[in-house]
């Protein structure tokens, strides 16, 4: 598929118009090939999760056949929030921008407990960073810029209406069955990644399954398009007097477009609050009996906190909700998956071209596996909150409520869905541990925070000086021998880039001589006082999985 076989900017069109474009279905040389066509990677889905890490991989120099059973994009506004990391990620491939130039951008929350304001909190409380905490993005119009990106790139095969109904394994890859508007043909990859959904087929199809917890809830998302003065913040209710009993979330979208989520309970029929006639009294009794708004789209969904025991299954490596999924309060869903993307690609890239064996690619398994637990368990943690389940966890939660109004220690015990952050990788096999004291939270298997710089006589931020190998960043000179590793970018703060605001000495704690080592997904892997040209190469031996480049 080429840009020309959409109609020019239709990407960038009205809700209306990107949700109803039909990508056209195209025979693939592939089709007309025996034995099946070999390709180095396969991405099932052209979702968030599975665009972004072909975009990534294409970006690196791979090429990517991208499959997807549908010719359309997502309907209704479904994943919402995108957090600071996910942006961060997405500037990296190129569509960073025009995601925060059509979201709304927001760092402020509020809770309230019935009709009164608790308190309120702000997810980015401190200047000195290019991106908001989150934006809010329906996905249709996130995929939409995602999709327009691939299509840029020439090593990204994009394949609309091509369906996976078969996979066969072998130590090598796998051969797949795919099901295409003018019949089935086979198809080899050498590596299978699976991006396509918390349903997943290709899970099905290997037999293998998410274990957790389904939790006896329900929720129904309203779409609701209004002219309204309510703040771009994100408001949740306890017991409010309009929906009385239960909890109501509500957050502003682009297009005046509001998304308002109502806790429904376990016993709510799903179809039935579905319909319009359910749906708008409730939304009435929120905004008014006055109130002038149509319904875009609603859906009732199940909250449900579950995991893969293994993403790497051999040559097939799940990623996104076909891994892991949690219940949405905390905007947990999709930006992990983009997350488990940028972890990914790097290391999939690195094994193909011989930087290093599978040990690396295998590393993304524990990394991302233990991201997952601690997005499930803050999940978790939110949804009994939101959804007591007795008599004492209710006299709890409301308790609880009460105190925040006016004492601190209380709001850390109210839990209104923890929002997302990037997983810690503390333990991670990748990193070297700290032999020298740090102050502060950029311990080895932290995402680098960013700050401004000032780089080429331009203003600019610290995150976009990284280039798509390793980094080290030294306050002052480096090591001698370091220039001459392979795979590493120097910075050297003070001469390649300026710290004018000294913001970034503050937030790494750091003196002159100070060096950290940043992978290719921007976690930090080591840091040091004064490190040698030594230190720095095992670290990278060490960030590679025991790469024969760094013995």
């Amino acid at each position: 598929m080429t840009p020309h076989d959409i109609p020019p900017d239709a990407l960038r069109g009205s809700g209306a118009e990107v949700q109803a474009l039909q990508f056209p279905y195209r025979r693939s040389p592939d089709q007309d090939t025996s034995p099946p066509a070999r390709h180095p990677i396969v991405v099932v889905g052209a979702g968030p999760v599975g665009l972004s890490l072909a975009i990534d991989l294409a970006q690196r120099g791979q090429p990517v056949v991208v499959l997807d059973n549908d010719c359309r994009l997502s309907i209704g506004s479904r994943a919402i929030c995108f957090a600071k990391r996910t942006l961060e990620i997405w500037d990296r491939l190129g569509v960073g921008q025009p995601m925060v130039d059509k979201g709304v951008s927001w760092n402020l929350g509020k809770v309230f407990f019935g009709n009164e304001q608790v308190y309120q909190f702000d997810l980015l409380p401190e200047a000195g960073h290019e991106r908001p905490a989150f934006i809010n993005l329906q996905q249709y119009y996130a995929e939409a810029y995602l999709v327009e990106r691939a299509l840029q790139l020439p090593l990204i095969d994009l394949r609309w209406q091509h369906q996976v109904t078969a996979v066969a394994l072998r130590s090598d890859g796998a051969e797949l069955t795919v099901q295409t508007p003018e019949g089935a043909y086979r198809l080899d990859a050498a590596w299978l990644l699976a991006c396509d959904g918390a349903r997943s087929p290709l899970r099905g199809m290997l037999g293998l399954e998410s274990k957790g917890r389904i939790f006896r809830d329900r929720f129904l998302i309203a779409d609701v398009k209004m002219q309204a003065d309510f703040p771009a913040e994100r408001w949740f209710w306890f017991d409010p007097p309009f929906h009385p009993g239960q909890s109501v979330l509500l957050h502003m979208q682009p297009d005046n477009v509001w998304r308002i989520d109502f806790q429904l309970g376990w016993d709510a029929d799903p179809e039935e609050e579905k319909k319009p006639e359910n749906i708008l009294p409730r939304v009435r009794a929120l905004l008014g009996r006055d109130a002038q708004f149509e319904l875009e789209w609603a859906s009732v969904y199940t909250f449900a906190c579950l995991r893969m025991d293994r993403f790497v299954q051999g040559r097939v490596v799940f990623a996104g909700d076909a891994a892991h999924g949690v219940s949405p309060f905390g905007a947990r869903g999709a930006n992990s998956g983009v997350q488990d993307a940028e972890n990914l690609a790097w290391k999939l890239d690195w094994v193909l071209r011989g930087h290093a064996d599978e040990r690396l690619l295998a590393s993304y398994g524990p990394e991302r596996e233990y991201a997952a637990d601690e997005n499930i368990r803050n999940s978790t943690r939110a949804t009994d909150f939101i959804t007591p389940k007795s008599p004492i966890s209710r006299l709890f939660r409301d308790a609880a409520l009460d105190l925040a109004r006016e004492h601190a220690f209380a709001r850390h015990i109210v839990n209104s869905g923890r929002l997302s952050v990037p997983a810690t990788l503390h333990n991670s096999p990748l990193n070297t541990p700290d032999r020298d004291a740090f102050a502060g939270t950029q311990v080895p298997g932290a995402v680098l925070t960013d700050a401004p710089v000032t780089a080429q006589g331009q203003n600019g931020w610290l995150l976009r000086q990284l280039g798509p190998a390793f980094t080290l960043l030294v306050f002052g000179d480096a090591p001698a021998g370091c220039e001459t590793l392979p795979h590493l970018q120097v910075l050297r703060v003070g001469i390649d880039l300026q710290d004018a605001s000294g913001l970034l000495a503050q937030r790494l704690d750091a003196r002159p001589g100070t060096a950290y080592l940043i992978r290719p997904d921007q976690h930090v892997c080591a840091r040091w006082r004064q490190p040698t040209a030594s230190d720095v190469r095992a670290a990278l031996s060490s960030a590679t999985a025991g790469s024969a480049l760094y013995r």
